[in-house]
């Protein structure tokens, strides 16, 4: 058997949890899954998998070896599809994540009217609150909305999301509008479990301006700390792309914007490789340009 095969048949064995699903999804006998991870374990000098009746768990070595050869199978595939043309021609299927809301608000409608420029394509879209490994979880493009470390990923810079303070009309007009940080300590805030959701709010461009916060009302999603401005109970911290339609329709004002942080870069990323196929660039340029003309995202110079 191949090398190529046999690292073909290991990751499918990764990512189905077990021999038998593997052999399932591969069309091929569960006692030919066996010989081959044998196999390849003794070309290689070293133990892939620790194998008992009820679990299957990667060794530390198999842990590496399993991220290089997803890597090197997405090369192959990308080869092979140069060599088919579909680098001239979008086809295929595209994975994108993204931060939940996000994603649900600017990135899903971007999305549909990519998937109506291309017919031949199919998105799987994965909009969750947390970073993932683009690689490791067979992603293909990540939106990102922070400062970027230094990674082997390849990344172009499409805007900046402001944090503004906001309240409704309705708040203001009961309780007034606070024209100085000071006056936060008369004000009903609405703090969120984890973002947000501290004692103090840092202010200012260089984060200098530290401010006591006693949130009465602490909510655990950014839906429901909107919900509750809106209502008009207090005022709440978010980033400007989660309430520009509420800004835009009226609902909700931005105050003191003059003490805002610095504005958050947003970056789509993907996997650096030397050849980039038609359906991540194709999706690249379609999205950069889209997300940059969308409200709350402020265009990157």
């Amino acid at each position: 058997m191949d090398r190529w095969q046999a690292m073909r048949i290991f990751v499918q064995v990764v990512e189905s949890g077990g021999f038998a699903p593997a052999a399932k999804m591969l069309h091929i006998s569960p006692p030919s899954v066996t010989r081959a991870i044998a196999r390849l374990e003794e070309m290689i000098g070293t133990r892939l998998l620790v194998r008992t009746t009820r679990s299957l768990k990667l060794t530390a070595a198999g842990e590496g070896y399993a991220a290089d050869c997803r890597r090197i199978l997405a090369e192959i595939a990308e080869a092979e599809a140069n060599a088919a043309g579909s680098f001239t021609h979008p086809a295929g299927l595209l994975t994108v994540t993204a931060p939940a809301l996000f994603g649900r608000i600017h990135v899903l409608p971007v999305v549909l009217d990519f998937l109506d420029r291309y017919p031949a394509m199919h998105v799987k879209t994965v909009f969750v609150d947390r970073v993932t490994n683009l690689v490791e979880e067979g992603l293909d493009v990540a939106v990102r909305i922070a400062a970027l470390p230094a990674s082997g990923l390849i990344a172009r810079r499409i805007g900046s999301v402001r944090q503004v303070l906001c309240g409704s009309p309705d708040y203001f007009a009961r309780f007034g509008e606070p024209t100085e940080l000071q006056d936060l300590a008369h004000h009903r805030m609405i703090g969120r479990e984890g973002l947000f959701g501290h004692s103090e709010w840092l202010f200012g461009r260089d984060n200098s301006i530290r401010v006591p916060i006693s949130a009465r009302l602490i909510v655990n999603t950014n839906d429901a700390a909107i919900s509750a401005a809106v209502a008009g109970w207090g005022l709440s911290r978010f980033q400007s792309y989660q309430v520009a339609p509420e800004i835009e329709a009226g609902r909700l004002k931005v105050v003191l914007a003059d003490y805002e942080r610095e504005p958050v870069p947003i970056h789509i990323v993907h996997a650096e490789g030397r050849m980039v196929s038609a359906r991540v660039r194709a999706f690249v340029d379609f999205a950069a340009d889209r997300l940059r003309r969308r409200a709350g995202v402020n265009a990157a110079p």
